[in-house]
């Protein structure tokens, strides 16, 4: 004679706790655009506009390109917007990636992710952060190091307690980093010594041409790059789809108008062929326009920028960890989410582990900033590319689901910014200045290929 089960309170609990534990709306679209834009105002833009000025030869090429630059992430976004709207979830590129073309090709990005896109530029963050700290409070032959790994442990650690306490934290440092960055900018716009020379400069670069600026937009693409991240955190913003779109277009407009204002204001504070020549733009103008003083501030500023960029690209890294883990039993123990912190914990501690890694690497042998934007770049756009075509594909196969949003003027967005990451990965891959780069990244590719077939043979 059977009975029926008994009621076990626990069990239940428990039950209901496992239920609880998958990502939560606790986000506001303020919370969701500040992650976003401390991901792309980071560091980088101290570093990429002297780079692009002298790759682009003439200022109007360079100006040519930032704006170009807003406005493709602007149709870039859009095309996101109906991804992220239609599939929310922590796993962004990653779930376009598995419902347009199935799990191996998401997997395989998911390991450049992990390998080379978030704990590379954690790494590299980490190594800017330390460099500049250096400069103030040195700690040694390996200052920069230790930096970047107190840095990692500490905003690990952060992460651990709980989104809320990151989110809170992020808001904080992007509010001073967009701040700084304005402050460098207005002090530029100041400053009319460099005036005659920004508009008397020519194209007299050693590099010109469609290569040339095939070239440039790779280092500016690259310096906008990073608020596709909000796709990771778009099944946690409060207010639904309509709440993820108003956190794409906000980011990328506060993010154009802040870089705007900042390569206009260095250009005609230094002139063109000063700012060609600098080694940190941000110091010399503020050295300029408050002597020694200046540039400490603007040191610190740094600092707080390239922590700022660190704690929002291991937010939506760990997320992607947590992602591939719920689709690959050999992964299964980064697929846990700890439900009251609302953070996926051992995502962050493997994340963690690798980009400490990285930094011991680079203690011993670092490469320089374009080196290392030569070699994510081909990675990041060829997967870029990707996630656009998938628009294409998810509106034929899946035409019945609903979409919040739709991309306007379809398919023409779409394609133009299809297109475009197609351009610039040709260019990052053809054009790239450190070759040996870009075939380091693609051997990552293979290995990642690699770790694919052992996956598959153990399933």
């Amino acid at each position: 004679m059977s009975t029926a089960p008994s009621y076990d309170p626990a069990l239940a609990a428990a039950r209901e706790a496992a239920a609880r534990a998958a990502p939560a709306p606790t986000l506001s679209v303020f919370d969701a655009t500040m992650i976003t834009v401390g991901i792309v105002i980071g560091a980088g833009i101290f570093e990429t506009p002297v780079l692009v000025a002298g790759i682009a030869g003439s200022p109007v090429t360079m100006l040519v390109a930032w704006v170009l630059g807003g406005v493709l992430s602007f149709i870039g976004a859009l095309t996101y917007a109906e991804l992220a709207t239609t599939y929310p979830s922590a796993g962004g590129d990653y779930t376009f990636l598995t419902r347009a073309y199935g799990k191996s090709v998401s997997f395989l990005f998911a390991w450049a992710r992990s390998t080379v896109i978030c704990t590379g530029s954690i790494a590299l963050l980490g190594f800017i952060l330390g460099d500049y700290l250096t400069r103030l409070f040195p700690l040694g032959p390996n200052s920069s190091a230790l930096y970047a790994t107190g840095a990692v442990l500490l905003l690990t650690g952060i992460n651990l307690i709980g989104l809320k306490s990151s989110s809170r934290m992020q808001n904080a440092f992007a509010i001073v980093e967009i701040g700084g960055v304005i402050a460098v900018a207005i002090a530029a716009l100041t400053l009319g010594d460099g005036g005659t020379a920004a508009t008397e400069a020519t194209s007299s670069g050693p590099a010109t041409g469609t290569a040339a600026f095939g070239l440039a937009m790779v280092f500016v693409l690259l310096t906008y790059g990073g608020w596709n991240e909000a796709a990771y955190v778009s099944a946690e913003v409060r207010g639904g789809p309509r709440a993820v779109l108003r956190t794409l277009v906000l980011s990328i407009a506060i993010i154009t108008a802040v870089y705007l204002l900042f390569v206009v204001g260095v250009l005609h504070g230094l002139g063109f062929e000063a700012l060609r020549s600098s080694h940190a733009v941000g110091v010399d103008v503020a050295e300029r326009a408050l002597g020694s003083v200046g540039a400490q501030i603007v040191g610190l500023l740094v600092a707080v920028s390239a922590l700022t960029s660190m704690n929002s690209t291991m937010i939506a890294g760990a997320r992607s960890n947590y992602s591939v883990a719920n689709d690959w039993a050999a992964l299964g123990f980064m697929s846990q989410w700890q439900g009251q912190r609302n953070t996926p914990a051992m995502g962050f501690v493997v994340q963690a582990a690798v980009a400490l890694a990285l930094i011991g690497f680079g203690a011993l042998e670092k490469d320089g900033f374009a080196a290392m934007v030569e070699f994510t770049a081909p990675v990041f756009w060829l997967f870029f590319m990707l996630s656009g075509i998938a628009l294409f594909i998810l509106r034929r196969r899946d035409p019945h689901a609903p979409r919040p949003f739709r991309v306007p003027l379809y398919p023409l967005l779409p394609l133009v910014f299809v297109l475009s990451c197609a351009y610039v990965f040709y260019s990052s891959v053809v054009h790239a200045q450190t070759e040996h780069a870009t075939y380091v990244a693609f051997g990552v590719m293979l290995s990642g290929a690699f770790a694919l077939l052992l996956l598959r043979r153990r399933r």
